[in-house]
């Protein structure tokens, strides 16, 4: 009988810790994986970004090496789809891109060349709109609009 007292005694306690421990250890809410650079490509380095209200980010990224810029609409947290998307235009060649769906985590890449050049871009989350004009040049000064439909 002693026996018997003493394992379940020391299977309770150890059922506890075991509990306790896992409690502790579970993160509160998991962080999206998803990067710019895992979106648009290794050889990319963010330049610019806006926030789209608390729903996510747009990145604006740029690879030297080939002059390429880069749109990429991130979400905060990754879930069922809503409707994403991410573009980018090159007022003086008159380049545009766009990427608009139900995603579950990200929109875009967008890609033009963008060397020597203001570059407008954006992306929206959700009805939540997020636009960025003259950006990343010497000659402009950028200009952010944020909006809701």
């Amino acid at each position: 009988m002693r026996f018997t007292r003493s394992v379940l005694a020391a299977s309770a306690t150890a059922a506890l810790s075991l509990g306790t421990m896992t409690a502790l250890a579970s993160p509160a809410s998991a962080a999206p994986d998803t990067t710019p650079q895992r979106v648009c490509g290794s050889g990319y380095k963010t330049v610019n970004s806006a926030a789209v209200g608390s729903l996510g980010t747009v990145y604006l990224t740029y690879n030297s090496s080939n002059g390429k810029n880069c749109v990429a609409t991130i979400r905060n947290n990754p879930g069922k789809a809503v409707n994403m998307s991410a573009w980018i235009y090159i007022p003086d060649t008159d380049e545009h891109h766009y990427d608009e769906g139900l995603f579950t985590s990200y929109a875009g890449p967008t890609y033009a060349y963008g060397k020597g050049h203001c570059v407008d871009w954006g992306g929206s989350i959700a009805g939540t709109h997020v636009q960025v004009y003259g950006s990343n040049c010497s000659a402009l000064k950028e200009h952010r609009v944020t909006f809701t439909r």
